[in-house]
């Protein structure tokens, strides 16, 4: 048996107590560190690492950053995310507040009801102030009315106030917070035509002021009735006239003029001229005239009575290159001379104001005909720099297709994937970029409909503000599948956003084209024998991937379909709610693109142009005195007589090529100036 050791002395003990804490700080530390340098999880990590992070990750936040991201993924069942949010709820973190409302949602769903009543009422007192103790105040509010009452007055542009104002029938909530509520339409509409309702003049100019949002221009009048209105619902007015018929177009002529008259020294009389000096027709040109003379000297309508040959253009150019109205006129000038094949003219033109002013897009167009104009002028080492040039300010859409192939490299682009391959994301995940930090937070765990509700409800319903808002809000809308209104805000918002890199104008373009139906265009197109990133590029145009619009004329779903064609190509009747099914509509609509491809024998520029203004129209505009759509596609497309159809076509086909291009890597046109 050993010797007993020798007991250690103070110091000692000392000396390894203070090693055994130091290793244990270190330890500490050393796991922080790595948890501060594990990259942030969000919509793009594996689903390997998200459950990894769910289970093993030694920081709570992670481990409910992966429940919540777990969570949010498509074909979750309720069991699922009921199981995957069970006490996420801790702490003061807005992802709290969001993990209780869910987990409440869940719990009411799979049929337990105090558990769910129990986790709003702690969401509630908890997190008063989040945008999520909206819903709590409506799932409350089913037996205690008191919380609706509290609902509408805390949070009255939240969508769970809306749906709350529209149970009750209060249309004057709706018309203030919400008039593009579904099913707000028919109660503005009835509130208004109510025999002998009471309503003050304030309450009247609000539901005149939703309905004029809705297109009701005749009940939004009759609700206004005689009473003198505020400037700004006269130029809403006025705005809404333009868009009507031709007495209505006439009424809101004379409206924003009288009213351009009486404002003249502010920014109502300015709008108003402004408003006026975009109307088509020459017949707008005296009722310019007779603006009073600071809004004669005003830039718009200096801009379009340079464009009428009033007066002349080149000194508005140069006075004013930022003004949207000065690239309209530099652009309908110069599509003139090139329709004249004034080469040098529209060189001349063109050169005006300086690309880099111009946002993306509309630098874009100006590149390419400069090339073009360049190249017709023989000299081809001009035009190849324009083109190059424009790769790189705007390397999607329709204009980097066409300078690739008149550089000849359209080829070099990888083919698109084939019509077969798996479903990808239908729209790849960036960062927000809100300046929010909640906000930012919510959009990062992938709870866009949250982070939609909660800038919805902050912002107080209100239009976006700028481009820069336009865009935030265009980008939310189309993460819950708003494309209807997205798409149209993100495309607005790039006319008018300054240009930005090559990669963040290819993150811009990838915003703009998600890839709804992924299935359904899919099957339609190996059916067809068509290309699938056409079909993308003409659902998005006719419809922004919304199966339920009709046109004004009665075209139909996802591709637009008259019923009579679609009727003709299925071999049958086809009711609105059977065109409505977005698989029935791609398979029709591209059986009508085939036909059209087999008519035109494959030429893209006559089946685009076709399937907006039928092959008849199509044919009419071919000939020897009109541009060769085979030899000069792009001059042709800018001879045909209908703008809808010319801006369709451009469109279309810019889609198409984007959808391809944006499949692949940037590195490929974003290389180094």
């Amino acid at each position: 048996m050993p010797p007993p050791l020798p007991p250690l002395r103070p110091s000692a003990t000392l000396l390894i107590g203070l090693t055994c804490l130091g290793s244990g700080v270190a330890l500490a530390a050393g796991r922080q560190l790595l948890l501060r340098l594990a990259p942030p999880l969000n919509p793009t990590t594996p689903q390997a690492a998200l459950a990894a992070a769910r289970y093993r990750s030694l920081d709570p936040q992670r481990r409910r950053d992966a429940a919540l991201l777990l969570s949010a993924q498509p074909g979750r069942t309720t069991q699922e995310r009921r199981r995957l949010l069970q006490g996420q709820g801790w702490g003061r973190s807005v992802l709290a507040a969001v993990a209780l409302k869910q987990s409440a949602q869940a719990a009411a769903a799979s049929g337990h009801p105090r558990e769910a009543q129990a986790l709003w009422r702690s969401l509630l007192r908890r997190f008063p102030d989040q945008p999520a103790s909206a819903d709590a105040l409506y799932a409350l509010g089913a037996e205690e009315p008191r919380r609706r009452e509290e609902l509408l007055r805390r949070f009255p542009a939240h969508p769970a106030a809306l749906a709350a104002a529209l149970e009750r029938g209060d249309s004057l909530h709706l018309a203030r917070w919400g008039a593009r509520w579904p099913g707000a339409e028919p109660l503005l509409v009835a509130r208004c035509e109510e025999p002998n309702t009471a309503l003050s003049p304030q309450e009247r100019e609000q539901l005149a002021t939703a309905l004029l949002q809705l297109g009701q221009r005749t009940v939004a009048q009759r609700c206004l009735g005689d009473a003198p209105l505020p400037d700004a619902l006269q130029l809403k007015l006025g705005r809404s006239l333009l868009r009507g018929s031709a007495e209505e177009q006439n009424r809101g002529q004379l409206l924003l003029l009288n009213l351009a008259r009486q404002r003249s020294d502010g920014p109502t009389g300015q709008e108003a001229a402004a408003l006026l000096a975009e109307e088509p027709g020459n017949g707008i040109v005296p009722l310019l005239r007779e603006l009073p003379a600071p809004l004669q000297a005003s830039p718009a309508v200096q801009a379009r009575l340079a464009l009428e040959g009033v007066i002349p253009w080149q000194p508005v150019l140069q006075r004013w290159p930022a003004e949207p109205s000065s690239w309209e006129l530099q652009w309908q000038l110069a599509r003139r001379a090139l329709l004249q094949r004034q080469w040098q003219q529209a060189a001349s033109v063109l050169s005006q104001i300086n690309s880099a002013w111009l946002p993306a897009p509309l630098a874009a167009r100006q590149l390419f005909w400069q090339g073009y104009a360049a190249q017709e002028l023989n000299r081809p080492e001009q035009a190849e720099r324009f083109w190059n040039r424009l790769l790189q300010v705007q390397p999607a859409g329709y204009y980097s297709w066409r300078a690739l192939v008149r550089l000849g490299r359209d080829q070099t682009v990888p083919e698109a994937a084939p019509a077969s391959a798996e479903p990808g994301p239908e729209l790849p995940w960036q960062p927000l970029g809100s300046g929010d930090a909640q906000i930012e937070e919510l959009w990062r765990t992938g709870q866009t409909l949250e982070a939609w509700e909660s800038w919805r409800s902050r912002n107080g319903g209100r239009p976006p503000e700028g481009a820069r808002q336009l865009l935030l809000e265009g980008r939310l809308r189309t993460g819950i599948g708003d494309d209807w209104t997205g798409l149209g805000q993100l495309e607005f918002a790039n006319l008018r956003l300054p240009q930005g890199s090559c990669r963040e104008q290819w993150r811009r373009e990838q915003q703009q084209h998600p890839r709804r139906f992924q299935r359904e265009l899919t099957e339609a197109a190996l059916a067809e024998g068509v290309d699938r990133e056409l079909l993308w590029g003409v659902a998005r145009q006719e419809s922004r991937f919304s199966p339920a619009v009709a046109s004004p004329v009665g075209a139909v779903g996802l591709l637009q379909l008259m019923p009579e064609t679609a009727a003709e190509l299925a071999g049958s009747p086809q009711s609105r709610t059977a065109l409505e099914n977005a698989g029935l509509n791609a398979r029709l609509g591209a059986r009508y693109l085939n036909r059209l491809r087999q008519r035109w024998q494959n030429q893209p520029f006559l089946m685009v142009a076709s399937y907006n203004a039928g092959p008849g129209a199509v044919a009419s505009w071919l000939g020897p005195e009109r541009p060769d759509p085979q030899r000069e596609p792009e001059l042709w497309t800018e001879a045909i007589p209908y703008p809808e159809t010319r801006l369709y076509v451009k469109k279309v086909l810019g889609n198409r090529w984007s959808y391809r291009l944006l499949s692949g890597s940037p590195d490929r046109l974003c290389s180094a100036r």
